[in-house]
């Protein structure tokens, strides 16, 4: 059974995604059992790997400080996402003996898992990239088939895989303002229109009613609190995904 864990770092982000690297590296040494973080993060851009390896990745970093948001190395693929605090920070890191076959079937199961859960609150929720969406990938969750309101990435290690991910719940002007410049820096192409979030699609609604109807969808994992060896290795991991 899955551990919840909905604690996060909003003063440091970088600690905060440190937090998952942790959770990911003590569940393949089998010191933790699968686990998942449901958390409202800090106001934070995280680049890729590929974003880091841009000769504009400084360039890159300087403008979402400018913008209010920190800059931080993410864990899992894709290009610079954007967290703030009317988002959902999901992670789950399970066990795998091998892990490498099943990455599009995590994904499926994940995405089928979140599109549910904005169905629930009367979002019209499809699995899919959005033409000219931010940090592009296969499942995307968007609305409509016309904005994009869940991005998600994976990582895998010896011994366990991470699916890490942001739901947009508001504040998806907030995404455009910061990725603009952002991506301008980067030298990518998007369409800030294809930014969206829940609240465009149903109205105000509230953080916990997007995160109550994601733990349903997992069965209501039993919350649990970070044990302290998770912090101390997160706190050792966070050099690692400063920006």
């Amino acid at each position: 059974m899955a551990q919840l864990i909905t604690e996060a770092y909003t003063d440091r982000p970088a600690l905060d995604v440190a937090v998952s690297a942790a959770i990911l590296e003590r569940v393949a040494r089998g010191e933790l059992p699968e686990t998942i973080r449901i958390a409202r993060p800090g106001a934070m851009v995280a680049f890729g790997k590929q974003d880091k390896a841009s000769p504009w990745y400084v360039e890159a970093a300087a403008a979402a400080r400018e913008q209010g948001f920190e800059a931080v190395h993410r864990l899992a693929g894709g290009r610079a996402a954007v967290f703030h605090d009317q988002t959902v920070a999901f992670a789950w890191a399970r066990p795998e003996e091998d892990p490498w076959p099943g990455t599009h079937d995590r994904f499926r199961e994940i995405a089928g898992v979140l599109e549910r859960a904005l169905r629930s609150l009367g979002v019209d929720a499809r699995t899919g990239e959005v033409p000219g969406e931010y940090c592009p990938g296969d499942y995307s969750i968007n609305a409509r088939g016309e904005t994009k309101l869940v991005g998600l990435g994976q990582r895998i290690i010896k011994g366990a895989s991470h699916i890490g991910g942001v739901i947009v719940v508001g504040g998806a002007d907030r995404i455009r303002d910061v990725l603009v410049p952002v991506y301008d820096a980067l030298g990518l192409d998007w369409e800030p229109r294809t930014s969206g979030s829940v609240e465009d699609e149903v109205g105000p609604t509230p953080f916990e009613d997007v995160t109550a109807a994601i733990r349903r969808e997992l069965g209501d994992p039993e919350e649990a609190e970070l044990e302290p060896e998770t912090i101390a290795l997160a706190e050792q991991l966070e050099p690692e995904h400063l920006g």
